[in-house]
């Protein structure tokens, strides 16, 4: 198997080795891993291109690439220049530092890269690593990604959902926010929905008397109800929430039909 893997982390983020070792699980020994990943952090970049202007793109070694772009923009680069020969078969996208479930995911530069690689036909995988103060602070916060991401891989290509022809299925996995051994299983599960936090902005005048504002996010601990990836993951559980970058509101069409 031929995989490609990026992240929104940057090429020297500690998630994606944990990654390419997932990858190599994968691919086998007669495999293959290719690296495009940004050559700076790109979070919270969601699925921007570089539409109006280039990047440079250079090799850092053997199958490995970083791209002066987005996460989506690796893969586009991924796919159409470093293995524009022999696409790969899957690609992975992450691990990120920080959770992407609920609303996160709309941010996300992650799930951008494998939004990115569902549109150009291929099936994806994302993967975030939840933080919390159980796992914060030991040795390796993104054990629960390093023991189980393998797994929820294989049992994701071995369900083998039905991908569509249009706007086809990608996946977006969390870890929850616990060591390895704490990990109680997989769920299925919808996105959710962390009511009362949201993202916002903190100022601060700069020493020349400047005003600038930090974006900052909401707190990562709300609950977001039975079913819903937020939850299972603070509960202990992986979450996998198949998505689609089809953004209609199937459930409001045929009340607004009124309108026509």
């Amino acid at each position: 198997m031929r995989i490609l893997i990026t992240n929104d982390d940057g090429i020297n983020a500690p998630g994606l080795e944990v990654l390419a070792a997932i990858a190599a699980d994968i691919a086998g020994p007669e495999g293959e891993v290719w690296t495009v990943a940004p050559a700076f952090e790109q979070s919270g970049v969601a699925h921007c291109i570089s539409y109006t202007h280039p990047m440079m793109i250079a090799q850092m070694g053997q199958r490995s690439f970083a791209a002066e772009g987005s996460p989506a923009d690796c893969v586009m680069a991924g796919l159409h220049e470093v293995m524009k020969d022999a696409r790969p078969d899957l690609v992975l996208s992450g691990v990120n530092r920080g959770n992407n479930s609920a609303e996160n995911a709309l941010y996300s530069g992650t799930l951008g890269g494998a939004m990115e690689a569902a549109l150009q036909g291929l099936p994806a995988i994302a993967m975030s690593q939840y933080y919390g103060p159980k796992n914060l602070h030991i040795d390796n916060p993104f054990e629960a990604a390093a023991v189980h991401g393998a797994d929820v891989v294989r049992k994701i290509l071995a369900a083998n959902p039905d991908g569509g022809d249009d706007y086809r299925l990608f996946f977006n996995v969390n870890f929850p926010p616990v060591p390895a051994g704490d990990v109680k299983g997989t769920r299925i599960t919808a996105q959710g929905y962390r009511r009362g936090t949201h993202f916002g902005v903190e100022p601060h005048n700069s020493p020349s008397g400047r005003r600038f504002l930090w974006i900052k996010g909401g707190n990562q601990q709300v609950r977001t109800g039975p079913g819903t990836d937020a939850q299972a993951n603070l509960d202990g559980y992986i979450s996998v929430t198949p998505m689609r970058a089809d953004l209609t509101a199937h459930d409001a069409l045929a009340a607004m039909k009124a309108i026509e």
